[in-house]
């Protein structure tokens, strides 16, 4: 239990947003598939708010 704490309070306990899209940019199978990924993360789709609309 201590160490649950410990990890959210270090700020581990949660991926980075850029962990995130790095991840999911590494996932492309191919160049068409990897350029399409980038205009996505451009445009905001792992850093949009849950309030945008």
């Amino acid at each position: 239990m201590l160490n649950m704490f410990k990890s959210l309070i270090s700020g581990k306990a949660f991926p980075r947003i850029a962990d995130l899209e790095r991840a999911y940019l590494d996932a492309s199978v191919s160049r068409i598939d990897l350029e399409r990924r980038q205009r996505e993360v451009e445009n905001g789709l792992f850093r949009r708010s849950s309030f945008d609309l």
